[in-house]
């Protein structure tokens, strides 16, 4: 099972079912919080739907094709961040994350997109990563930027946001250009 720890405070690990329950109660103790951004908060009403979400995760992971992290800060889950698919052919992928209100500002998140990204080219050997970023949600585009990745430009209206559609920046890093 992939596991890595990022710091002394910080450690992420595949979700598995037990942690459906924590995972939930995260995601619904930030519900208002998440939702401004992300499509699924409306669609996650119980433990069993964050359990859906955890064996979809592992499915990836088994036939190589992504995974989901949870994100523990200070032994407590945090957020999550993941592989939405990996692209072998052209050695690509795109990372996905979230992270609970009350753990925002801490540099969490970044230090795992850091960790992850580093391992993504230099153990998984791929060759580009993605994050893509509503356009007007600064506080996860500050992520990318942070980490050096290069805005390539937005897909206008890529995403329906529960009543209206929202504009995505592409942030790309290629293993030639990353430096940690």
């Amino acid at each position: 099972m992939f596991s890595y720890s990022v710091n002394a405070d910080t450690q992420m690990r595949l979700l598995e079912v037990r942690d459906a329950d924590p995972l939930f109660a995260l995601l619904d103790q930030s519900r208002s919080y998440l939702r401004e951004w992300l499509p699924f908060v409306d669609g996650t009403r119980t433990a069993k739907d964050t359990q859906d979400f955890i064996q979809g995760g592992l499915q990836q992971y088994a036939s190589n094709n992504g995974f989901e992290l949870g994100i523990w800060y200070r032994g407590e889950l945090a957020g999550v961040l993941g592989l939405h698919y990996i692209h072998w052919p052209n050695r690509l992928t795109s990372i996905g994350y979230w992270m609970g209100e009350r753990f925002q500002g801490r540099a969490i998140m970044t230090n795992a997109c850091r960790a992850l990204t580093d391992i993504l080219f230099k153990e998984y050997g791929l060759n580009r990563v993605e994050i893509r970023v509503a356009s007007q949600n600064l506080k996860s585009r500050a992520i990318p930027e942070r980490l050096g990745f290069q805005n390539e430009g937005c897909r206008r209206q890529a995403e329906w946001l529960y009543d209206h559609y929202v504009d995505h920046v592409i942030y790309g890093m290629l293993a030639q250009d990353w430096k940690v």
